[in-house]
């Protein structure tokens, strides 16, 4: 943690009440008190110690730490004798004066907003929190103190970290049911299967000593691949069935199999690293994202080049399959698989004839071919661009300013005029809202983070929301108002932003 600021605490202060008529009859200013409280209350400077290279500064602790203490300094001298504060003023135990305020739904609340340092991991960071709160709502803190944690930034990373392994794991189990079904056997399925884990351990392996982490661009870089892991295999080990239906050994079909077709997946493997290997070495933001994503993905087909050319043929080699034989006799399951390979063999006889009519007709097939082509760059008009896509991450956030000079009571009448303002919106979960949460903002600026139901229950996004709340408060007068959804990235961000 790099810093927690209170926001809506008010400080502790000692208020000194003077007695004028005491004060009158020793014959003391006022300034005299105040600068004898100034001079008695400060830690001094005594000095430095050499020591070697290293020079160390001395102060000497002079602040007065119990309330008691304040009433023996003195604060003049009057016919030789001391005058003590506690002559001419006692001391109460105060509140100073509050600058900041939190809101939670419309209702005062005490926050406390977190700042990870720099490099530090967010989810840990946020981890350790929660647990720090639960620690102390188990027993710490009396029955009337509720804690919540009302922003957390490591939760729309946690939930984009868990979609991406979910797609992960649903696309390889795809994959592998993609190829039992144009295989037509799980022997074959195994053998091309086995790929995906060993790439995927074998890149997990390699990012550990390059340093990288498993975080947002190295799964996505991983869910990818995996749609590309397994096409060496597969074509491996389809071309080594398809010498077994010919007739020839185990042995013989994964040797003469592999050899056949061997340049051309090396070649198409290359080709893949040759597109996004270039990725990781780009320029700027850009290229700070997309370092770890282009050499996960090289490194990950390498590996997958790597099994097809080894253990694809070895297993191939070695482990018989009554699916190879010419006439196989399969079962229930076989059988009807073998419907969908009839129908494929079907759609590839259509493909023939379409293939046969381009050859028969080559200048209507190229013009159709440029047409489209060229035809496409009248669409760029009619595409955004942005950097990232928005994120739908159930939160948006308005910023306000009144008038300089605003008192803190003021600025915090009008949020709470937005928070009711807000909840006409079915949409609307929840808000949470600071005032001069830091130092250099001004009591005249508010800010108010909104929170909406999941994404389930609801038809609008963060950034559908921002119009029509707008539009709405366009009926408070005196704010100034700035609202903003989730960029791509995560942050929150005005659509336009004009420095």
């Amino acid at each position: 943690v790099g810093r927690a600021t209170m926001v809506g605490g008010v400080p502790r202060q000692l208020n000194v009440l003077i007695d004028p008529d005491r004060l009158s009859a020793f014959g003391v200013g006022v300034g005299e008190v105040t600068a004898a409280l100034r001079q008695e209350n400060q830690d001094l400077p005594a000095g430095d110690i050499e020591q070697g290279r290293e020079v160390q500064s001395i102060q000497v602790e002079g602040r007065v730490e119990d309330m008691a203490d304040f009433l023996d300094i003195i604060v003049a001298r009057r016919g030789g004798q001391p005058v003590r504060l506690g002559d001419v003023a006692t001391i109460e135990d105060g509140e100073a004066e509050a600058f900041s305020l939190a809101l939670l739904d419309g209702e005062q609340a005490l926050a406390v907003d977190v700042v990870k340092t720099q490099g530090a991991n967010t989810v840990g960071v946020a981890t350790d929190i929660r647990a720090a709160v639960a620690e102390l709502m188990d027993g710490e803190l009396p029955d009337s103190v509720l804690i919540e944690v009302v922003r957390d930034n490591a939760k729309p990373v946690e939930d984009s970290y868990h979609g991406v392994q979910n797609m992960m794991v649903e696309g390889a189990a795809l994959a592998v049911l993609i190829v039992f079904l144009f295989l037509n056997s799980w022997r074959s399925t195994v053998i091309t299967g086995l790929t995906l884990p060993i790439s995927v351990i074998g890149t997990m392996t390699v990012i550990f000593f390059l340093g990288f982490t498993l975080n947002i661009m190295t799964l996505l870089a991983l869910s990818l691949a995996v749609g590309l892991l397994i096409d060496d295999a597969i074509v491996v080990r389809e071309n080594i069935m398809r010498h077994l239906h010919m007739g020839k050994s185990h042995r013989d079909a994964a040797l003469e199999g592999t050899n056949e077709i061997g340049l051309a997946v090396l070649a198409t493997t290359l080709s893949i690293v040759a597109v996004f290997l270039p990725v990781a070495f780009m320029e700027g933001i850009i290229g700070r994202f997309f370092l770890q994503f282009g050499v996960t993905v090289s490194v990950a087909v390498l590996i997958s080049l790597f099994v097809a050319f080894t253990l694809d043929p070895m297993m191939s080699s070695v482990w018989y399959d009554p699916a190879g034989e010419p006439d196989a006799k399969r079962g229930p399951l076989g059988r009807l698989i073998a419907q969908f390979g009839r129908f494929f063999d079907w759609l590839a006889s259509g493909y023939r004839v379409v293939l046969r009519w381009s050859l028969r007709h080559r200048i209507t097939t190229l013009a159709v071919a440029f047409g489209a082509f060229f035809g496409s760059f009248a669409l760029v008009p009619f595409v955004g661009v942005e950097f990232a896509p928005a994120a739908d991450n159930s939160e948006f956030q308005i910023d306000i300013e009144t008038p300089p000079g605003s008192s803190l009571a003021y600025t915090a009448g009008k949020v709470r005029q937005i928070d009711r303002l807000l909840r006409s919106f079915p949409e609307i979960d929840g808000t949470y809202a600071t005032v001069n949460s830091n130092s250099g903002e001004g009591q005249n600026s508010a800010s108010i983070a909104v929170s909406m139901v999941g994404p389930a229950e609801r038809v609008r996004t963060p950034t559908d929301m921002t119009a029509p709340v707008r539009e709405a408060l366009l009926r408070i007068p005196g704010i100034d108002m700035t609202i903003g959804a989730a960029g791509g990235l995560g942050g929150l961000e005005a659509p336009v932003q004009i420095k």
